[in-house]
């Protein structure tokens, strides 16, 4: 079983990219995916959940209006669209996947509730 979050970069300020979730050895439609993402010194954050309809993603408050969560490929890919990128949101970001119903809005960024985790990948956002 793995999930691996990839699409990464270098990117200037208010630019854009798009991350990519892959599940391999299980079907993630059947679960709701998380973003996380970690900088330097700092603990790992939430920062979107989609759930497995792909309806009604929630966000962090910092990237709410810049990002979007969505599902493709009926459900099995999971994209995290970042636009206006601020130095800020440089980070590794990672996916997860939680198997069951969709969290609550007060609960989506709890790490221990996801089953699987992905290998990170990097952005970085040049001022």
């Amino acid at each position: 079983v793995q999930l691996r979050a990839f699409g990464g970069g270098l990117v200037q300020a208010g630019g854009s990219l798009r991350l990519s979730c892959a599940a391999s050895g299980f079907t993630s439609v059947y679960y709701t995916i998380g973003w996380f993402r970690q900088a330097p010194g700092k603990e790992r954050e939430g920062v979107s959940y989609i759930s497995m309809s792909g309806s009604s993603p929630f966000y962090a408050t910092s990237v709410k209006g810049r990002f979007t969560s969505s599902r493709a490929n009926a459900g099995n890919t999971v994209y995290l669209q970042m636009r206006n990128l601020k130095p800020e949101d440089a980070a590794v970001y990672y996916c997860a996947a939680r198997r069951g119903n969709r969290l609550i809005a007060s609960r989506w960024t709890e790490e221990r509730l996801y089953d699987y985790w992905g290998q990170g990948t990097q952005v970085t956002v040049s001022s």
